[in-house]
């Protein structure tokens, strides 16, 4: 089995749902758009900020992209860290998957230097040997450079881009149950496993 586990971030490792929320439409309406639905928005959870864009409007005019993608940052500077919670299995999960010899690490197209903040925020830095950010590579998931980059023998996610990703980059992959994405979403992607949250790693590996 894999002795290095990667994890997406967002819905995998922490809910930041209600940031995402916050941010997305404090962008549409710089733009003069419409808001969007809570549920439209959750379904994007984990695409790159364009295709977020691209999803919930259908434009694909390259100077509203790029206006959506600066006002999502503008605001999420502001309130991302401090709406965002990691999800209680996280540090006993972490911890115990260490023990076992596992090397952890993050994949993302959130920023690092969130990511950073917040686990910093948690005491969980050095949980993670590597952080890999949507700076950080030039495409975005479910492009396998990112994952490549952290050079990943196991992914860990809550969505199909995931589940692309992770099949792209040669990588098995296990889903959680923690995202927007039901059980039966993922009858059609390859997958190690399909779990509830990642409390269930260290027993799943065990066997």
């Amino acid at each position: 089995m894999a002795r290095a586990i990667i994890f997406d971030f967002d819905l995998t490792l922490a809910d930041s749902t209600k940031g995402i929320i916050e941010c997305v439409n404090f962008a549409l309406e710089k733009l003069n758009l419409p808001r969007a639905d809570d549920e439209q928005i959750k379904r994007t959870i984990g695409m790159s900020l364009g295709d977020t864009f691209l999803s919930l409007t259908g434009q694909t005019n390259n100077q509203n992209v790029s206006l959506f993608v600066s006002n999502f940052v503008k605001r999420a500077d502001q309130v991302m860290v401090d709406v965002t919670s990691m999800f209680a299995s996280v540090p006993a999960t972490t911890e115990r998957l260490i023990e076992m010899g596992f090397s952890l690490g993050i994949v993302s197209t959130k920023f690092r230097y969130r990511i950073e903040e917040i686990l910093a925020r948690e005491g969980l830095s050095n949980r993670f040997g590597v952080i890999i950010g949507g700076e950080d590579v030039a495409e975005h998931k479910p492009h396998p450079g990112g994952l490549t980059a952290a050079i990943a023998r196991l992914y860990v996610g809550d969505s199909t881009i995931d589940a692309l990703t992770a099949e792209r980059a040669k990588v098995p992959f296990i889903a959680v149950l923690s995202g927007a994405t039901s059980k039966s979403e993922f009858d059609e992607v390859p997958k190690v496993a399909v779990i509830d949250d990642i409390s269930a790693l260290p027993r799943l590996l065990c066997t």
